[in-house]
């Protein structure tokens, strides 16, 4: 699949417009904080642009970031600017007019920004050990619809996992299917292309990042794709689609379900832009000066990781209470289309 896929990133598709279906087109309601950064990126690198959602975690300041299906460069730009520089960025991909796209503009960005903190590797993301990149070497890895379009995403986490300081996290947007995908669909170029054939059954999806040591993925959002292709609706069936963002941590220390220790933390507002809630997944959105009750492990979230600094924690692991109310199996993604979501971008 990596030929079909290069020559459909690399050819087939010159801008945003000629996609088919809103499965690689970034509907996430976009926070304010986010639109100057965005704005300082070059106008070609946004038109040749195809992620799903956005990959902008918090607290990047002085990291190491790196970007897993880079494209043409748009989210390691705007990542440039929130590690600034004393940061660093790597992008990684593997279509050559892509890359083409992200270096001709390196040095604009450098001049606009005021630093030049960005580097973009011709790869595959599933042979990330082929480049020589050393193990704990990245605060964050991020991606941006692209892990689907890897035949073998077993090799993509595991080298993700390898790579990531303890205490990282790989933080990605990608496309998820609400059951296994037949091969007649994941066969077809177009739809392989348009990140759909790619997609794995969402259960299949965390059940492989935790055989990798991403013990409990958090999803952080989610939203129905639109397929509005006659051809491609008649392809697909009744699949249903969903664009998601989840963050995995490299946690030691993580249990299989959400164990309840009586703990508590109490965020004290210091993130920028998040002033008066922090949202650290879909189902923890802590407010500032609340004590907020949490399970042990996304006390480890929290406590082990860059966010330590903006939490007082309450308790300890000395006496279990059970299970931690809530948890609970099932689809974990929204079955109803947003109201005035877009088709696409």
């Amino acid at each position: 699949m990596h030929e079909s896929v290069q020559d459909y990133y690399g050819k087939t598709l010159q801008s945003s417009s000629d996609l088919k279906t809103s499965a690689c087109c970034d509907a996430s309601s976009m926070p304010n904080w986010l639109k100057p950064l965005l704005a300082n990126v070059h106008d070609e690198v946004m038109a040749r642009y195809y992620g799903c959602g956005l990959v902008a975690p918090q607290l990047l300041s002085g990291l190491s970031i790196l970007d897993l299906g880079s494209g043409s460069g748009r989210d390691c730009y705007v990542l440039a600017q929130m590690v600034g520089a004393q940061g660093k960025v790597l992008g990684v991909d593997m279509t050559t007019e892509q890359l083409a796209v992200a270096r001709q503009h390196q040095g604009w960005h450098a001049e606009r920004f005021g630093f030049a903190n960005v580097e973009f590797r011709e790869g595959y993301i599933e042979k990330l050990d082929a480049l020589g990149l050393a193990d704990n070497s990245f605060d964050v890895i991020v991606s941006n619809c692209v892990i689907n379009l890897s035949p073998d995403k077993d090799a993509v986490l595991r080298e993700a996992y390898r790579l990531l300081k303890p205490g990282g996290e790989l933080y990605f947007s990608d496309v998820y299917a609400d059951r296994r995908v037949p091969a007649e669909v994941r066969d077809d170029p177009v739809l392989y292309g348009e990140c759909l054939g790619g997609a794995l059954y969402w259960n299949d999806f965390e059940n492989l990042a935790k055989q990798h040591g991403f013990s409990d993925p958090r999803l952080v959002e989610d939203r129905p794709i639109e397929v509005t292709d006659s051809a491609l609706v008649a392809k697909l069936g009744n699949i249903r689609f969903y664009s998601a963002t989840y963050r995995l941590f490299k946690l030691k220390g993580l249990e299989p379900a959400c164990e309840d220790y009586g703990q508590a933390v109490i965020y004290h507002g210091s993130i920028p832009g998040s002033e008066h809630a922090f949202t650290l997944d879909k189902h923890h959105f802590i407010e500032t000066g609340k004590v907020f009750p949490v399970c042990g492990n996304t006390w480890h979230m929290l406590h082990a990781t860059r966010f330590a600094p903006h939490f007082t924690f309450i308790g300890d692991f000395s006496r279990h209470y059970g299970l931690f109310e809530g948890c609970g199996g099932g689809i974990p993604y929204d079955q109803q289309m947003a109201a005035g979501a877009a088709s696409c971008c």
